[in-house]
Order: structure tokens, then sequence, then C-alpha cells
């Protein structure tokens, strides 16, 4: 289905920077990317449960909110994981318009997604994180099966923002990195 030639955008009264000032907060994505059983999706729920705490109004998304409703259609091909990484972006620009924080737990295995997540937020409203953690030697001896990293690809992001390394630091003191690096880019100014 192509896009159609009658679509007129119109121009809406409450834009991002009205709802900036009612949520009191800029608005941010933060992509959390990484190998399965890196830690991110913990690391997430924890950072957005110290969000609300904080008085910050977040949303995130995850396999359990995603692949069960609007990605319930895809497969784990890298054509699947590519158009799921996508429609992800798209979700995440759209609750980045509305005034919220997002925070995405996936482990968006390439580069060009990625990016292309970035470009539809702006630069200035991605925060990078990846979460590292050694599960190869599992996937390595066989015991896991079509694990991204060792059957299929995972591109290890170039430039993150953050690195936290689920084996060497808790989930707290990981959390707590991400959240010291964003708060200042979260308070409405």
């Amino acid at each position: 289905m192509g896009h159609s030639k009658n679509l007129f955008p119109h121009s809406h009264y409450v834009d991002s920077s009205l709802r900036k000032k009612l949520t009191k907060q800029q608005p941010m994505l933060i992509w959390l990317s990484g190998l399965s059983g890196s830690g991110k999706s913990t690391i997430a729920n924890e950072l957005e449960k110290k969000l609300y705490n904080n008085g910050f109004l977040s949303y995130l998304l995850d396999g359990d909110n995603i692949r069960v409703g609007l990605n319930n259609d895809l497969g784990f091909t890298d054509e699947g994981r590519k158009e799921n990484i996508r429609r992800i972006a798209e979700v995440s620009r759209l609750m980045i318009d509305a005034g919220l924080i997002v925070i995405t737990a996936f482990i968006s295995p390439f580069e060009e997604e990625r990016a292309l997540a970035k470009s539809l937020v702006l630069e200035d409203n991605y925060f990078e994180e990846r979460a590292v953690k050694g599960l190869y030697k599992k996937a390595r001896s066989g015991e896991i099966k079509n694990f991204t990293g060792i059957d299929s690809p995972y591109e290890i992001p170039k430039n993150p923002n953050l690195i936290v390394d689920t084996e060497n630091e808790s989930i707290e003191q990981s959390m707590l990195k991400v959240y010291d690096a964003i708060i200042n880019k979260i308070r409405y100014k």
C-alpha cells in the first residue's frame, strides 16, 4: 500500500512546544540496545520507575507491548527485525511529539535502523545506550539458537551516548548511570 496523493497535513493548534509546557519536561527517546539477556528490559523498567517517582511522564516500549500488538504480523527475519524497529521509531516519534519521555528496550541489531530512529526524533531528542553482558559462550556452544550476534548479525553501536556493563554493575548502578546522564536533558527549561 503506497501513500495516498490526497493526504494534506493540517497544522494543529496544540503542538509539541505547548505540550512541553503542559508536561513540564523535555521529551526524549532513550534507546536501549543490546543482546538478549544483557539486562536492557530490566534497566528500562527500573528507569521508568525512577522517572515516575521524580515526576516525569514516560512510556516504555518493549516486546511485551509492541510484538504482541502493533508488530504481531512480523517475523524474526532480518527484514522483519528491520520493519519492527522502523515501526517502533515511528511510534516513538509520535509519543515524543505528545510530550513523553520514551524508553525502548529492543535488541535493535542494525545500525541503519538505529540511525533512522535518531533521524526521526532529531538528534537532540535521542539518547542511545548499549547494554553489555557476556552471553556469547552459551550461544557459541550451541545452547542458544538464532542468537543475535552469533547466528544473525548484531552491529555494535558506533557512538552510543552511554555503555552500561551489566556483568560488572548492578541493575541499580546501570539504571542510575542512564538516569544521571539524561536528567539535565529532560528537565524543562
